[in-house]
């Protein structure tokens, strides 16, 4: 999928809104795939993302996360953390399977089927342009901030 455009998606957001990949054209997008409201390590991501939030809209960018949770978990979730971004419901995993992140993985020595941490840059055309799996979430936001920079340079 990598340098292909990106098929539309919908879904809904926080804020009582709807996300459509296809009405976000003309901005690039840093999409992040996480597997679970309020657990450390999504804390951590988010938190980071919501810190270098001011320098992603500097380089252009817009950025939502996206989980399988309900949009009440993610209301409550947005508001104890202070995001300044608005994060996607994705309960049907329409765009979990559009981006192949759901993933067999072992939570406390049992397999679980859930979301692999991963995160995608999409270009202002809706084409993929960066991929990030089985992310670590500690620095991971900088390392996206920087390649979303250099997408500047590449107009």
């Amino acid at each position: 999928m990598l340098d292909q455009p990106v098929p539309d998606f919908a879904l809904p957001a926080t804020g009582n809104q709807t996300f459509s990949l296809s009405q976000a054209r003309g901005t690039v997008l840093a999409l992040y795939f996480y597997p679970k409201d309020n657990t450390p390590g999504c804390t951590t991501e988010a938190g980071e993302f919501r810190d270098l939030h001011a320098q992603f809209l500097r380089a252009g960018c817009a950025v939502y996360g996206i989980s399988r949770d309900s949009m009440k978990s993610h209301e409550g979730f947005k508001a104890r953390l202070k995001l300044p971004f608005e994060l996607l419901s994705d309960a049907e995993e329409a765009a979990c399977a559009l981006f192949g992140v759901i993933r067999q993985k072992l939570l406390y020595g049992k397999p679980v089927r859930g979301i692999e941490r991963s995160t995608f840059v999409i270009d202002a055309d809706g084409v993929l342009r960066r991929e990030w799996r089985g992310v670590k979430a500690p620095g991971h936001a900088a390392e996206v901030l920087e390649f979303v920079k250099s997408l500047q340079g590449k107009k």
